[in-house]
C-alpha cells in the first residue's frame, strides 16, 4: 500500500474539496443497456468543471500545499485542472504542455490564468522539463498521493448512490485515475470489479499490469490524447495491481464509433479518453452482459477541429459511410446505371470521383469511387451485392 492512500484519505479528500468541484450525475442509460444488453451506467465526469476529473486531484494536492507557485505538465486535462485550482486558490501556475498538445487545451489552460509554455514532442519531455525548473513545487498528473485521492473521490459518489455494482470501467492513462477509484470501490465493495481501458495506441500500464515489470511504450497518434501516456509509475501501477482486476486495450475505430454513440444517443460531447469505457463494453459485450456496469467518463474537452474527423471515423467503422470503388465501361449511360443501382438499395450518394488514370484499370473502362451513407455493415454488403447483380465490379 502506498503510504497515505486509502479509504479515509479519500473521505477526507471529498470533505477538503467538495466546495470547488461539482458531484457529477451517475446516470442511467436505457439506450447503452438495451444495445449491450446489460444494466449501463454513465459516471459523468466530462460534465465537472474544467470539463474533466482532473480538477478533483489539483484542488486536493493545492489545497494542502499551499504554495505560491506551481509548475506541472499535462496533454490538456491535467493542465486545466492545476490552472483552475490554482486561479481559485490565488497560486501562480506555470504548465509544460508537448508541442502535440491540443490547441484547444493549450488556450483553455490559458484563459484559466496559466502561464502554458510548449516543450518538447511528448508528455515525457514535457514531464522532465518540468522536473527540471527550479523555484516552483511540481503537480505530478497521476504518481502522487494527493492527487490519486482526490480522484478517488469518484469512486465513493459513485457508491453512496448505488450498490450492488458489478463493474466499474475506467480510462487508464499514467493510472492516476484508475488508482484512486480502485481502492475507494474496493474498500466499500470488494466483490465489484474494477476494469482499466486504454488505447492500443498508448498500452503502457496494461502491458505493466500483465507483467512483473513497469513497461515503457512510446504513444502512437490517438484520438484518445488524454490517455496517451508511455509510462506508469511506482504509485500508481502498485496500486493498480493490488486493486484493479483486469486492464484491456481497445482499438482506435471503436473509440471514434464510442465518441459517436455518446452524441446520438446521449447528447453527450465525450473526448477520445473518455469515451475508452464504452468502446470495451462494445468490443467485449459478452463480459458484461446482464451486469451492472458503470462507465466513468473522464473528460469532454475533444477538439472540435479533430471532431469532423473523429465523427467520420465512427461513421465509417460502424458502416454508416461506406467507400464503395466501381470499375464501369466508360460509355454513356453505365454511370445512371451504377448509381440507380444504389438508389434502388436506400443508399444516399455524399460524394462521387472518376479516376481514368489508375495502372489497373484497362482503356475503355473507368474507376468511379462512391462515398455513401448506409445504414449500417448490413445494408453496405446489400448495396454491393446488387451492384454486382448489375454485372459492374466491385474493388
Amino acid at each position: 500500500m502506498v503510504t497515505g492512500v486509502d479509504l479515509s484519505s479519500i473521505k477526507n479528500a471529498a470533505a477538503r474539496i467538495t466546495p470547488y468541484i461539482h458531484k457529477t450525475p451517475l446516470m442511467y442509460s436505457n439506450s447503452f443497456s438495451k444495445m449491450f444488453d446489460a444494466e449501463v451506467y454513465i459516471k459523468a465526469e466530462n460534465l465537472q468543471k474544467t470539463g474533466s476529473f482532473k480538477v478533483r486531484g489539483a484542488f486536493n494536492k493545492l489545497i494542502t500545499l499551499k504554495a505560491e507557485e506551481v509548475i506541472a505538465a499535462s496533454m490538456g486535462n491535467h493542465a486545466q485542472g492545476v490552472a483552475f485550482a490554482a486561479k481559485c486558490l490565488g497560486v501562480k501556475a506555470k504548465i509544460v504542455m508537448p508541442l502535440s498538445a491540443s490547441i484547444v487545451k493549450q488556450e483553455a489552460t490559458k484563459e484559466y490564468g496559466a502561464e502554458v509554455l510548449l516543450y518538447g514532442e511528448c508528455l515525457s519531455d514535457a514531464l522532465n522539463y518540468a522536473l527540471s525548473q527550479r523555484g516552483y513545487e511540481f503537480i505530478h498528473p497521476f504518481d502522487d498521493e494527493y492527487i490519486i485521492v482526490g480522484q478517488g473521490t469518484i469512486g465513493t459518489e459513485i457508491l453512496d448512490e448505488l450498490k450492488d455494482i458489478d463493474a466499474v470501467v475506467v480510462p487508464v492513462g499514467g493510472g492516476g485515475l484508475i488508482a484512486g477509484i480502485s481502492i475507494a470501490v474496493k474498500s466499500l465493495s470488494p466483490k465489484t470489479e474494477v476494469i482499466g481501458v486504454q488505447t492500443v495506441c498508448a498500452s503502457s500500464v496494461h502491458d505493466s499490469f500483465h507483467s512483473k515489470e513497469i513497461i515503457e511504450r512510446t504513444p502512437q497518434p490517438t484520438i484518445a490524447d488524454g490517455i496517451s501516456v508511455g509510462r506508469a509509475d511506482k504509485k500508481t501501477i502498485g496500486i493498480i495491481r493490488q486493486y484493479v482486476d483486469d486492464i484491456l486495450t481497445v482499438s482506435e475505430e471503436s473509440i471514434a464509433q464510442a465518441v459517436l454513440l455518446f452524441m446520438e444517443r446521449k447528447k453527450l460531447v465525450v473526448e477520445g479518453a473518455g469515451a475508452v469505457p464504452l468502446s470495451a463494453l462494445a468490443e467485449q459485450k459478452e463480459r458484461f452482459r446482464g451486469k451492472r456496469v458503470i462507465l466513468v467518463i473522464s473528460g469532454g474537452n475533444i477538439d472540435f477541429t479533430l471532431i469532423d474527423r473523429i465523427i467520420h471515423k465512427g461513421l465509417a467503422a460502424s458502416g454508416r459511410i461506406g467507400v464503395l470503388k466501381v470499375v464501369v465501361a466508360d460509355v454513356p449511360g453505365s454511370l445512371h446505371k451504377l448509381t440507380g443501382a444504389i438508389a434502388l438499395q436506400r443508399g444516399n450518394i455524399l460524394n462521387v470521383v472518376h479516376e481514368r488514370l489508375a495502372e489497373e484499370i484497362p482503356i475503355g473502362k473507368t474507376m468511379v469511387i462512391f462515398t455513401v451513407e448506409t445504414r449500417g455493415h448490413g445494408h453496405l454488403e446489400e448495396i454491393k451485392d446488387k451492384i454486382r447483380h448489375e454485372g459492374f465490379e466491385v474493388i
